[in-house]
């Protein structure tokens, strides 16, 4: 076996490790981790104790890293979560059909919206951070997170074709290639502290103690003993529903009750007020709990103006 299968790809994860941000490898010349994943974990050698997914793989231990790039030419991942980073990510339409929704009408990508964030809070784009170009040509603002706050990775959330990458997430490191084509520093530096405004915007909101189902249905006088029975099923089947499956299970209580609405047996706003309310005391935001409501009722054949605003 030669020292390396691929000298640079080592440099890369090693040199990343040395900023104090833990690494772990991808797939060669792909952005998906390497090695096995979860539904076919074999619960032997580092999985003994359970699954360990990237994130807690990931490593600064120069002597491991040295080990594993020795057996094959990998991508660098960084987990972002454990270096304590908060990485603004901006992306470029996939093709000449991915344009930007009226909200963001007439910026043509990622930077476009973060630069109009930047405008509306006062501030300038944060050049001054450490930055890499994706293989795409988007780009990435590397930032500390602040310490006390659990920020996590998420799409969109800031604005169209922004992303975020922190806990539960993770970068292709600058050095790696996709596609034939580089992920590259294009400004070498510290990363900057998280400013306080994106800090401010990335920090949900407390999340509400639910509510019992009896205060969120609050029109039930008004329908029948069978309806209102109905009613409380699918409130509690979204109160009941796990951490990612909320949105979903919020989406199928709508299109359950739709046909109560379509039949006249239940009024359109006392069902979009109970499940809005339920939603929101399960962590949804309004925005998701609109979103998902408008989408049932309307596939459940409630009619097309449902929900709108």
């Amino acid at each position: 076996m030669s020292p390396t299968h691929a000298p640079a790809l080592l440099s890369a994860a090693v040199t990343a490790a040395e900023r104090g941000w833990p690494v772990f490898p991808l797939r060669p010349g792909d952005k998906r981790p390497a090695g096995h994943a979860e539904a076919r974990c074999p619960r032997t050698g580092r999985c003994s104790d359970g699954h360990r997914t990237p994130e807690q793989r990931a490593t600064c231990d120069t002597n491991a890293i040295t080990t594993a790039w020795q057996n094959a030419p990998y991508n660098v991942g960084l987990a972002t979560g454990p270096a304590g980073l908060l990485v603004i990510d901006l992306d470029l339409p996939k093709d000449a059909d991915d344009t930007a929704p009226e909200q963001w009408a007439g910026m043509a990508d990622g930077l476009d919206v973060f630069a109009a964030l930047c405008e509306q809070a006062g501030e300038r784009l944060p050049f001054e951070t450490y930055t890499v170009r994706t293989r795409s040509g988007g780009q990435q603002f590397y930032f500390t997170a602040p310490e006390g706050r659990t920020l996590r990775s998420g799409a969109g959330v800031l604005g169209w074709k922004v992303d975020t990458r922190a806990w539960g997430g993770y970068v292709v490191a600058a050095g790696s290639t996709v596609g034939g084509r580089a992920y590259e520093i294009v400004h070498d530096a510290p990363a900057a502290p998280l400013p306080a405004w994106l800090c401010d915007l990335l920090t949900p909101e407390p999340v509400p103690p639910p509510m019992p189902v009896h205060a969120l249905a609050t029109h039930m006088r008004k329908t029948s003993a069978y309806v209102a029975t109905a009613v409380v099923g699918e409130l509690e089947k979204v109160q009941s529903a796990r951490e990612g499956g909320r949105n979903r299970a919020l989406y199928s209580a709508a299109y359950a009750l739709a046909r109560f609405i379509r039949l006249g047996d239940l009024a359109e706003h006392a069902a979009d007020a109970d499940l809005t309310a339920v939603g929101l005391s399960v962590g949804l935001s309004a925005g998701e709990c609109r979103t998902a409501i408008r989408s049932g009722f309307r596939r459940g054949g409630a009619g097309e103006e449902v929900g709108a605003a």
